[in-house]
C-alpha cells in the first residue's frame, strides 16, 4: 500500500498520511483513463496523414487522387465478372421420367373408357352425359362447348379421338417439359395432332390432351450450382490499376463501392465509427481493465494501493496502447514491428511479473480489436511474445537480461508467424519472410528500448531499477565516496555487510543487487559523527566517555535520521533509503540504558523509549538480512572468536535475539530462510575473523626483519 515517510525517516501506511477514500479514488481515476484511451483506440486509431471518412453513397468534398501508382486485383470487378459466367451457365435438369409418361397414358386409357361408357348410355339425356364427364377431375376444367362436342361425335369419330389421343400424349411424354415451361409444350400439341382428323375432332383430341400433360423434367439444383461454379472458377481475376496521381474519386461525385475499394488499397480511407461502436469498445476496455485490475489486486497488490507505482503502469499501458494505434493499422512491417515485449519486459523489472504478464494481455486484446487483417494473429503475436518476455525476465539484475528475454520474444514471434502462416497462408515461405523478418527484430529493437526507458523510469518513479542500483554501487558515486573519505572503516564495515546480506540473499531468492546496494547505504548517517561510533575511533579514545548515557544515545539513534537527510540529498531512490532505518528496526542500545540505569539515583526516571531505535521493522526479507549481517559483524568483531565453534555460537546469539525481540515478525522470512542465512554468513565470517596459527620466530625476525608467512 502506499505509505509516506515522516520526518525522521519512519515509514507510515496509506491512512495515516492520506483519506482513506484517496487510494480508491486514484485507482478509479486512473483506471477509467486507461480504459479510456484503449476504448478510443480501438474505435478510432491513429492512421496516418490524407485519410479521408467516406462510405458508399457518399458526396466527396474534395478530389482523392492515388498517392502512388497501384495494380490490385478488384474483388468487385471479378465478382462482377463471374456473377455474369455463372447467369450465362443454363440450368441442368434431370432427363424425361418414362415412369411418369406410362403413368399419365394409363390415366388417359381409363378416361377415355369411362367416356365411352357415358356416351353409349341410350337412356340419358346430352345434360347429364356432360355432368358426368365433368366429374373427372382431369375434365372439370373443360367448357361445355368442349364437353357438348365430346358426347356428341359420331362412334367413327369416338374412336378416332381416342386413337389420336393416345398417341399425342405418347409422343408429347417421351419429350422433356421442363417445370415451369408445361405452357410451351402446350402450344406445341396443335402440331402433333394428325391432319386426318376432322376440325371438330383435332379441337376435341387437343382439349383431352392438354388435360394429361405434366412436367417430366425437373431443375437439378446440385448439377446446376456445380455447372455455374465451374464457370465462376474459369473466370480470370479482373485488374484495376491507377496512376500516381490520377483520381479516384471527384469532388461532388457520389461514391460507389469500386471508390471504396480503391480508396482502401490505396490506405487512404478510415472508416466511419457508429456511437455503438464507442460503446462495445468502451464495454470492452472496461473490462480489460477491471480483469487486470483485479489479477494485480491477487498477485500484486502494490502496484494498485502504490502511487508511483500505479502512475507508472497507467503510463506505460497508455503509451504502448497510443503506439499500436499508430503501428498496427500502418502496414505489415510496421504491425510486426511493434515493440509490445518491451512494454511487458519494462513492466516486469519496475512492477514485477505479474503486472508484466497482465499489460502483455492487455495490449493484445486492444491490438486485436484494432487489426485490419488477421485478429487473432495479431492477439497471439503481441500477448504471447510479451508474455514469453516476462516469463524468461527473471531478476533485473544484469542488462544481458534484457537481451536474453528479447531472444525469447523473437523465438515466439517467430513461431507465431510460421504456425498462423500455414493456416492462412498456404505455407508459402515468401508471405511469411517480411513477418518472420520484422519479428526477429522486433525482439532486439524492444530489448534496446526496454534498456534505455528503465535509465529513465529509476528517477522518475522513485524505483530501483537495474541500472539505477549498478550506478549506486559504483565506488566512484558521490555519497559512497563522502563515506570512504569520512568514515573509512564504516565503508570497509558496510563493504562485509554488503557480501554477508548478498551470499544470503542468493541463497533464499531474494533480491541479491538491491541488498548489496541497501548495506552500502545502511550505514552512511555516521558520516556526520563517525568518531563516536567504535569502528572509526583511535584506540582508548571515546567520546561516549565525556557524555551522559541520554545524549550518547542520541547520537548513537540519530544517525539513522542524518543517513535518512542525506540518502534524500543524493537522490538516493525510497527502497534503497528503507534500509537505513529499518536495518536497526527498533533494537535497543542496550548497554547505554544499562549505563544509565546505574547512574540514575532513580531507575524510575530513565525513559527506555530514549535508547531504543526508531525504526520500523524490516518490512522486507532484503532489510532483515542486513539487519542480521549488522548485527553478526559487529558482534563477531568486537568478540574475536577463536574457534569455529565459538563463531558459529556468536551468530546463533544474534540470531535468536533478533527472533525473541520481534524485529523479524515483519520481514516474511521463513525458519528455513534463516536457517540458510545462518550457514552462509557463519561461511562468510570465519573466512574473515578465521583464528590464525602462530608460527615460530625465525633467525631473521629475531633479527628484526619481517616473515612473509601470513
Amino acid at each position: 500500500m502506499d505509505k509516506a515517510e515522516t520526518g525522521d525517516g519512519h515509514r507510515l501506511p496509506f491512512y495515516r498520511s492520506s483519506p482513506r477514500w484517496w487510494p480508491w479514488l486514484r485507482l478509479i481515476l486512473l483506471g477509467l483513463a486507461m480504459a479510456g484511451v484503449a476504448g478510443w483506440v480501438m474505435t478510432s486509431p491513429l492512421l496516418p496523414r490524407g485519410q479521408v471518412v467516406l462510405g458508399v453513397g457518399d458526396i466527396a468534398t474534395r478530389d482523392v487522387r492515388a498517392p502512388r501508382q497501384i495494380s490490385y486485383e478488384s474483388s468487385i470487378l471479378t465478382s462482377q465478372a463471374q456473377d455474369a459466367a455463372a447467369a450465362d451457365v443454363e440450368p441442368v435438369y434431370t432427363s424425361p421420367d418414362p415412369e411418369l409418361a406410362r403413368q399419365q397414358l394409363d390415366r388417359a386409357r381409363e378416361v377415355l373408357d369411362y367416356l365411352g361408357s357415358v356416351r353409349a348410355d341410350p337412356l340419358a339425356s346430352p345434360a347429364r352425359k356432360r355432368a358426368w364427364a365433368r366429374a373427372v377431375p382431369e375434365l372439370e376444367d373443360l367448357s361445355v362447348e368442349m364437353l357438348e362436342a365430346l358426347v356428341s361425335l359420331s362412334d367413327e369419330s369416338w374412336d378416332r379421338v381416342q386413337l389420336e389421343t393416345l398417341a399425342v400424349i405418347d409422343q408429347a411424354m417421351r419429350r422433356e417439359i421442363r417445370e415451369g415451361f408445361l405452357g410451351q409444350a402446350l402450344e406445341d400439341i396443335t402440331a402433333l395432332v394428325s391432319l386426318d382428323l376432322t376440325q371438330e375432332e383435332a379441337q376435341v383430341t387437343e382439349a383431352l390432351v392438354r388435360q394429361f400433360l405434366l412436367p417430366n423434367a425437373y431443375l437439378d439444383e446440385e448439377a446446376t450450382a456445380a455447372s455455374r461454379e465451374r464457370a465462376r472458377e474459369q473466370v480470370p481475376s479482373v485488374l484495376r490499376t491507377f496512376e500516381e496521381g490520377e483520381i479516384i474519386v471527384r469532388e461532388g461525385q457520389r461514391v460507389g463501392q469500386l471508390d471504396v475499394e480503391a480508396m482502401d488499397q490505396l490506405g487512404l480511407r478510415q472508416a466511419r465509427t457508429r456511437w455503438l461502436d464507442y460503446v462495445g469498445a468502451g464495454l470492452l476496455a472496461g473490462l480489460s481493465t477491471a480483469l487486470m485490475c483485479l489479477y494485480l489486486a491477487r498477485f500484486e497488490s502494490s502496484v494498485l494501493w502504490d502511487g508511483p507505482q500505479l502512475l507508472l503502469m497507467t503510463l506505460l499501458i497508455t503509451l504502448f496502447t497510443l503506439v499500436a494505434g499508430v503501428m498496427i493499422p500502418a502496414g505489415e512491417a510496421l504491425r510486426y514491428l511493434y515493440p509490445a515485449p518491451a512494454l511487458a519486459v519494462l513492466a516486469t523489472a519496475t512492477l514485477g511479473a505479474p503486472a508484466g504478464t497482465a499489460s502483455a494481455l492487455f495490449v493484445g486484446i486492444v491490438t486485436a480489436t484494432i487489426a485490419d487483417e488477421a485478429p487473432l494473429e495479431m492477439m497471439s503475436y503481441v500477448a504471447l511474445g510479451g508474455v514469453a518476455a516476462t516469463l524468461t525476465l527473471g531478476r533485473v539484475e544484469r542488462i544481458a537480461a534484457l537481451f536474453r528475454a528479447g531472444a525469447f520474444a523473437l523465438l515466439v514471434h517467430v513461431v507465431v508467424v510460421v504456425a498462423f502462416g500455414f493456416v492462412q497462408r498456404g505455407g508459402l515461405l515468401v508471405d511469411m519472410a517480411i513477418p518472420a523478418v520484422a519479428g526477429i527484430i522486433n525482439g532486439g529493437v524492444s530489448a534496446s528500448l526496454a534498456l534505455g526507458g528503465l535509465f529513465l523510469i529509476g528517477p522518475l518513479f522513485d524505483i530501483p531499477t537495474t541500472m539505477r542500483l549498478i550506478e549506486l554501487s559504483r565506488p566512484d558515486y558521490p555519497l559512497l565516496q563522502r563515506l570512504l573519505r569520512e568514515a573509512p572503516a564504516t565503508y570497509h564495515h558496510s563493504l562485509m555487510v554488503a557480501n554477508m546480506a548478498e551470499q544470503a540473499a542468493e541463497r533464499i531468492g531474494a533480491d541479491a543487487l538491491l541488498t548489496r546496494v541497501g548495506a552500502y547505504y545502511h550505514d552512511v548517517g555516521k558520516i556526520a559523527r563517525p568518531y563516536f561510533f567504535t569502528e572509526n575511533q583511535v584506540e582508548g579514545v571515546n567520546p561516549h566517555d565525556r557524555l551522559d548515557p541520554k545524549t550518547s544515545a542520541e547520537v548513537i539513534v540519530g544517525h539513522v535520521k542524518d543517513g535518512i537527510d542525506l540518502a534524500r540529498r543524493y537522490r538516493v531512490p525510497s527502497r534503497v533509503r528503507a534500509f537505513i532505518p529499518e536495518h536497526h528496526g527498533t533494537n535497543w542500545v542496550s548497554f547505554l540504558y544499562k549505563k544509565a540505569l546505574e547512574e540514575a539515583e532513580d531507575p524510575s526516571t530513565v525513559d527506555e523509549d530514549d535508547f531504543r531505535h526508531i525504526g520500523p521493522k524490516p518490512q522486507s526479507k532484503e532489510t532483515a538480512l542486513v539487519m542480521l549481517a549488522d548485527g553478526c559483524e559487529a558482534a563477531v568483531r568486537s568478540a574475536r572468536p577463536a574457534t569455529i565453534e565459538e563463531l558459529e555460537s556468536i551468530v546463533g546469539k544474534v540470531f535468536t535475539q533478533r527472533m525473541e525481540d520481534g524485529q523479524l515478525d515483519e520481514s516474511n522470512l521463513t525458519m528455513r530462510d534463516l536457517h540458510l542465512t545462518q550457514a552462509a554468513f557463519v561461511s562468510a565470517l570465519k573466512g574473515v575473523f578465521h583464528p590464525r596459527i602462530k608460527y615460530p620466530e625465525s633467525d631473521s625476525e629475531r633479527n628484526g626483519e619481517r616473515s612473509d608467512a601470513p
